[in-house]
């Protein structure tokens, strides 16, 4: 092939991934995402999270609140090292601190919606537990290793985040309801929200034509995620540019107030947001337009959102949630779309026989192989989506798609060098080891399932599990123990 052939299908197939995660319902899974996580930084205290983070609290408390923290702190791969660096040194026990630091990127809000649409709400329900439990064990497995050099360290705190009382507003909690709402109503798919209730032609006889054109432009694939371009999508494109433009003068300042620019970018969302939930299709008069449940439900929740904001909250809050919200566009969306447009490039040149012959089964090769592609090809939470997309399409099983979903975002040498500055080097290497082992056996379980293994099987493979990890922390136990009795004997 010509090297000008191949860069011409790589841009093809780059602007067709894009184009597929660019589409009406990621849209409609990304902003009210990006709203939720603006949200819920700006309304909901730190310290009502990671209060209960602290070496007094109890075990029963600690865990669960730190599995909780990511999905309400809307944490991502690169933030959550910082706050996690935050919480240890201010307090936390060792335990509770490795919990939030593992499970925090992979559930938040904004990855597990998008994983949802993306790839499959399996999936995304499935990390969300597997990633709780496991990060969970993960934690308890490093704080009773570690119970004896971690005990010095942690000092009861009379001041600070750990002894911080914090509340969460009414208006705070109807807004994120509502949020949730959008995002439901968005990415459900269920006939009530699907079936359009209403229909109009726009008589436009050319859009035949143009859709034929965009179809040669970038074709449509199926097998590879690709769903092309529609005229439909090509709006959505020129209003997001239009949202860009309008929110980089309106909400990188918007701590300084609202002005026209700021007004300009909110309606341009709302309204993305309801031509997103459009329904539209080419007929020989020109473009039906089918005006579905989703349009109407989004329509609800936009005008609601609009009436809580502003009469029930604070001008302050306001503006602190769309500033958090912008932010985390600024910091995600280019990413994101670097990330699909690559993706899509990448999956040209990779012959999809060495995925398929990689991990094309639930083995525990295949799934250990998932967890070293989630070290070598890292990528920021959101990205790693796309490219998890990438390798579904080219034949990776569903069980070691997941071990790299759980992987990617804690295993990249970034984050091992700056946790081991944290806790240390030696509890570093234990910490990497049960994410390997941790992820490996996720995706190996979620696999099972998938392949239609037995409740039985399925409950004998967790006893195993625990089992093994009973015996490992007994050992270690004994080792530490043995260690530290021979190092009392030269003072006898």
């Amino acid at each position: 092939m010509v090297v000008s052939d191949l860069i011409f299908l790589m841009l093809q197939s780059g602007l067709g991934s894009l184009a597929s995660y660019l589409a009406a319902h990621v849209l409609l899974c990304l902003v009210p995402a990006f709203f939720i996580a603006g949200a819920m930084t700006a309304l909901i205290p730190k310290e009502a999270i990671i209060r209960f983070l602290g070496r007094d609290a109890s075990p029963w408390v600690s865990y669960p609140m730190a599995a909780l923290g990511g999905f309400v702190l809307a944490v991502c791969s690169c933030t959550i090292l910082p706050l996690f660096a935050g919480i240890f040194r201010q307090g936390a026990g060792l335990g509770p601190a490795i919990t939030f630091l593992f499970v925090g990127p992979a559930i938040n809000i904004l990855a597990v919606s998008y994983t949802g649409v993306a790839i499959g709400l399996d999936i995304a329900l499935a990390r969300i537990l597997l990633s709780a439990v496991f990060g969970i064990g993960i934690g308890l497995i490093m704080a009773y290793v570690y119970r004896h050099d971690t005990r010095g360290n942690q000092q009861a705190m009379t001041e600070g985040p750990f002894s911080a009382k914090a509340t969460v507003r009414k208006a705070s909690v109807v807004l994120l309801l509502l949020l949730l709402a959008g995002l439901i109503v968005g990415t459900l798919s269920v006939p009530v929200l699907r079936d359009p209730y209403l229909q109009i032609t726009v008589p436009l006889g050319e859009a035949g034509t143009w859709q034929a054109a965009l179809d040669r432009l970038v074709p449509y694939d199926a097998s590879l995620g690709q769903e092309g371009v529609s005229l439909q999508g090509v709006l959505l494109i020129g209003l997001l540019v239009v949202i860009g433009v309008s929110a980089w003068f309106g909400l990188n300042a918007i701590d300084e107030g609202f002005n026209r620019w700021s007004w300009t970018a909110l309606a341009m969302i709302a309204l993305t947001l309801l031509t997103s939930a459009l329904k539209t299709t080419i007929v020989p008069e020109g473009i039906a337009i089918g005006f579905t449940g989703r349009f109407f439900g989004e329509l609800v929740v936009v005008c609601a959102t609009g009436l809580v904001a502003a009469k029930w909250m604070e001008s302050e809050e306001v503006t602190e949630w769309l500033w958090e919200s912008w932010r985390f566009v600024k910091q995600i969306f280019p990413l994101l779309v670097v990330g699909v447009f690559l993706a899509g490039m990448v999956r040209v040149i990779i012959p999809a026989s060495w995925i398929e012959t990689l991990a094309g089964r639930n083995t525990l090769l295949a799934n250990f192989v998932g967890v070293v592609f989630g070290v070598v090809m890292y990528f920021p939470t959101l990205v790693e989506v796309p490219i998890a997309n990438m390798f579904l399409g080219m034949g990776m099983h569903r069980g070691p798609l997941l071990a790299y979903l759980m992987a990617d975002p804690e295993l990249s040498i970034q984050s091992i060098l700056i946790t081991a500055k944290v806790i240390g080097q030696k509890k570093t290497w234990m910490y990497v080891g049960l994410v390997s082992i941790f992820s490996t056996l996720a995706g190996l379980l979620y696999g099972a399932w998938v392949d239609g293994a037995s409740l039985w099987r399925m409950a004998g493979f967790m006893t195993s599990i625990v089992a093994i990890f009973v015996g490992l922390i007994v050992i270690l136990w004994r080792f530490e123990r043995r260690k530290k009795e021979s190092a009392l004997e030269p003072s006898r």
